[in-house]
C-alpha cells in the first residue's frame, strides 16, 4: 500500500518534489510575465492614446507679408501607424488579461490555443511597433526626398510621448515572445 503524508496526500520522493515544485515555479513565472505583458502593452495604449499638443507656429504665406501664426496640433489619430499602435496594443492588454485566466486553466488543448495567441501578439505588436517607428522617425528627421520638414522640432512633447509608447509597446511584445519561448521549451522537455 502507498505511504501516505499528514495531508492524507500520496508521498512523494524527491525527484517528484522537484517536478512539482518546477511546474509551480514555471507556472509563476508565466503569471508574472503575462502581468508585465499586460501592464506594458496597456500602458503603452495609454501613452500614445493621450498624446496630443497644439502650437501656434507663424506661416509665411508670401514673402513680402509678415507671417501669420496658426495654432497647429498633433494628435495621435491623424496617423494611421499611431492609430494601429494604440489598436494592438489595447488588444494585447486585453488579451492579456484573458490569458491570465486561460493559462491557470493548464487544461492541453486551452494550452496549445493560448501558445498560438501569444504568437499571434508578437506579430501583431511587432508589425505596429515597426510602422509606429517609421512615422515616428519620419516626423523626427524629416524627408528631403519628398520635401517633409521635421515636426520633432515643433513638437517635441508629442514626439516623446511616441518614443515612449514604442518602448513600452516593444518591451511587452519581448515578454509575449518569450511566454512564446518558455512553454515551447516546457513543451520540448
Amino acid at each position: 500500500m502507498e505511504s501516505q503524508n499528514k495531508a492524507g496526500l500520496p508521498a512523494m520522493d524527491g525527484f517528484e518534489r522537484r517536478a512539482a515544485s518546477q511546474s509551480y515555479g514555471a507556472r509563476t513565472c508565466d503569471l508574472l510575465v503575462r502581468v508585465l505583458a499586460l501592464v506594458l502593452t496597456l500602458a503603452a495604449a495609454i501613452v500614445l492614446g493621450v498624446d496630443k499638443q497644439t502650437k501656434v507656429v507663424p506661416i509665411k504665406l508670401v514673402d513680402t507679408l509678415p507671417a501669420i501664426s496658426v495654432p497647429v496640433s498633433a494628435k495621435w489619430h491623424y496617423l494611421s501607424a499611431f492609430t494601429y499602435s494604440v489598436a494592438s496594443n489595447a488588444i494585447a492588454s486585453s488579451y492579456a488579461a484573458l490569458s491570465l485566466v486561460l493559462a491557470t486553466s493548464g487544461k492541453k488543448g486551452v494550452m496549445s490555443a493560448v501558445i498560438i495567441l501569444d504568437l499571434l501578439m508578437v506579430a501583431m505588436l511587432f508589425s505596429s511597433n515597426g510602422a509606429a517607428l517609421a512615422i515616428g522617425l519620419m516626423g523626427y528627421q524629416g524627408n528631403s526626398h519628398v520635401m517633409w520638414a521635421k515636426v520633432c522640432t515643433v513638437f517635441g512633447r508629442f514626439c516623446n510621448q511616441v518614443a515612449v509608447s514604442i518602448a513600452l509597446s516593444l518591451l511587452g511584445s519581448i515578454l509575449f515572445l518569450l511566454l512564446v519561448a518558455m512553454r515551447l521549451h516546457k513543451k520540448s522537455k
